[in-house]
This record gives structure tokens, sequence and C-alpha cells, in this order.
């Protein structure tokens, strides 16, 4: 008997597949996401840092500068439509001595070049006025920054791919993908243990942590493609008492010369939170814990900009792990957002590396991805 045919396969139910399933779901009505853990989002998508960026690290030509210029107006939008809670409350990327000066300035030209608007060098006494009890010399304001309910956003997501026909399936593990005539023959393992086969005109490949392992069940090297993920980890701490009043916004600081992180950096979620983080700490292990003792190493981080906090007022809150494609010692990298059509792969599409500014541009990366699969005839 011929296996079931779908039109189109996402594996991974992260915040970008389900943008995805919302997108491309306009193309079908026979679209499924398949998603391992018992519900949406559950990997990477809820646990960062809910900011979203404005665009301002990446270079013109990157597609995390692209789409997440491009996706910092189409969330906004899409929070007010669908009444997801957000709160615009602006970034101040903060130098405290004349090398960091520099960096900050070459930072406003390359947001200038990436069409950031409201961008605005200000000195420290209109730093002052921004956010009273912070310390630096100069700073760059970027009042496009916000945060945003993700958990909320995901749910939606969920809610309006299902209103328009997909099926999204939990539990479920993608365990074989084999490239044939009639298209991708997909092998999953039910929660049972059972498997189940299925052929798939097209398989979009948005499973963060493991998308480089889909790539290699496909037939890719990974390697010799770069895309062999690095799992990054990234602490963070809260700050307790009433010291989080005295912070209004989010603020940065001059970031790190390879971008494997935006460095310590303060962040609030929608409870008025102060948190500080992430680090940076490559890993082989797939685990949240958080290491106390790196409290001092976030308070030596945060204290010339935030002279206010104490090790006292630090404690552990959350950590996350970022599916990066850069390694520890390499330069920065880009979103691997790729038809792979010269690999042979005609009708897989690979997402690898989507670490952040990825929340921020979920909408337009699902643009982007239902685009390639308009364009790729095989519906």
């Amino acid at each position: 008997m011929e296996p079931n045919t779908v039109d189109i396969t996402i594996v991974g139910a992260g915040v970008v597949g389900l943008a995805v399933a919302h997108y491309a779901s306009s193309l079908t009505d026979n679209l499924v996401v398949i998603e391992r853990e018992p519900g949406p989002g559950h990997g990477i998508s809820s646990r960062n840092s809910e900011v979203i960026h404005a665009g301002i690290y990446y270079p013109p030509d990157f597609l995390k500068a692209q789409l997440c210029v491009k996706g910092n107006n189409l969330l906004y939008e899409f929070c007010e439509r669908y009444h997801i809670p957000y709160k615009k409350i602006g970034k101040v990327v903060v130098g405290i001595n004349d090398e960091e000066v520099k960096g900050i300035e070459a930072l406003f030209e390359r947001g200038k070049q990436n069409g950031v608007q409201g961008l605005r060098l200000v000195s420290s006494r209109e730093l002052k006025k921004i956010e009273p009890h912070i310390e630096g010399i100069f700073a760059l304001y970027c009042p496009n920054t916000g945060i945003i309910d993700s958990h909320q956003l995901i749910k939606t997501l969920e809610g309006l791919s299902l209103e328009k026909g997909s099926q999204i399936i939990y539990n479920t593990t993608l365990v074989g993908v084999e490239k044939t005539p009639k298209g991708f023959l997909c092998k999953v393992k039910n929660p049972d243990g059972s498997i189940y086969t299925f052929i798939s005109r097209i398989v979009i490949n948005s499973a963060g942590l493991t998308s480089d392992q889909i790539a290699n069940m496909a037939g890719i090297n990974i390697e010799d493609a770069g895309y062999k993920i690095y799992p990054c980890k990234g602490e963070y701490f809260c700050v307790r008492g009433g010291n989080h009043r005295l912070v209004k916004g989010l603020i940065y600081p001059s970031p790190l010369a390879r971008l494997t992180g935006l460095g310590i950096h303060t962040t609030k979620d929608m409870a008025g939170t102060l948190k500080l983080g992430p680090n940076t700490i490559y890993t082989d292990k797939i685990e949240y814990t958080i290491e106390v003792t790196h409290a001092k190493e976030f308070l030596l981080a945060i204290k010339p900009i935030l002279p206010f906090i104490k090790e006292e007022d630090i404690v552990p809150d959350m950590a996350g792990i970022r599916p990066k494609i850069q390694g520890p010692n390499d330069p920065i990298k880009d979103f691997v957002i790729a038809h792979e059509t010269k690999k042979g792969l005609d009708g897989m599409i690979n997402l690898i590396g989507i670490e952040s500014p990825g929340l921020t541009a979920c909408l337009a990366i699902g643009q982007m991805v239902k685009g390639l699969i308009k364009d790729s005839g095989l519906l």
C-alpha cells in the first residue's frame, strides 16, 4: 500500500516553525508540523530574553540584519492585530571608555546602513535623562527595541496555523528522511514507539538545536556545508529587591568583537523583572542548570554601568541554549535559510543556526520560506 502524502512537513514547533506554518498554510491545507516535545515552543523559543531587536548588530548583507529589521516592524504590527502583550521600552548601548565609544559609533553607522529608524547617539548628560541611574560617557539610543510575551506569541501562531487547517503533532520525532522521486519519505516515531511512514513533497527543517541532525539524515555532510550546531549555553540572573525599579529599559554594553553574544546586558520582562545575561558557554550537554558562582562574573560585567547592583541582589533565573553554527573561534555566521536544490534535494528547505535575532525575525523568516516554496514550483 502506498504511504500517505502531504504537501508540506515542518520539523519543529518553535516560534520559527510555527511562523513558517502560519504563512505556508495559505498555500495548502495539507500541511503538518512535527514536534518531539509535548507542546509548542518548549525548546529555545521559551528560553530567551524575549527582546524585540532593531537590527543594529550584523552586516547589511546578512539575513540576520535584513530579517531582523523587517521582522521588527512585522512583529509590532502582529502584536497589535492579535493583542499580544509587548512594550516598546527602548535600549541604550553604553560605552564607558574611549575605545567603547568608537565601537558604539561604528554600531550606529551599521544600524543606519541596515535601515534601522530612530537611532540616536547620546552624550552622558542625555543618557542620564533616559536612564538616570546608570553610568556611561556615551551611548547609542535605540527606541524601536522592545520586549514581548513570547509564550503568547507562540500560542497565537499555533492557533492561527490550526485555524487554517494545518496539523500539529506533538510527542512525535522525525527519525528518517529520504529523497524519492515522489518527494521525501519521512519516518516518525509516535509516542507509543511505533513508526509511521509518509511522503512529503516539501520538508522544512526548523528543528533548532537538532536541525543539523535532520540535515544529516537527508544526506547532507553538515561539516562540509557549515551546518554543524555548536550548542552555546547562556545563563540569566535576576535582580531581586527594589533595585529593578532603577532601570527603565534595556541596557547593553559595547558588543563583543566576534559577536558570540551581545555581552552580559540587562533586560526586563513583561512583569518588570530585571534580568542580567546571558553569558556565553559552549557546551556538549543540553541541560539548563545555572552555576551560582557565575554571579560574580555577572556583577563584574555589569557593575561599571549599573554601580548600584550588589552581589547579594543577584539570584539565578534561567538558562537557554543557542543553536550556533559559529564555533568558539569562528568569525560571525549568518542564518542558514536554504532550498537545497544544489545538493540534489529539491523540496528540502533548511533553517539552521536560527539563534538571536530569530525571535524578532520569525515572521520575516516565515514570509521568506513561503516565497521559497512558491518559487520552487512544487505545489
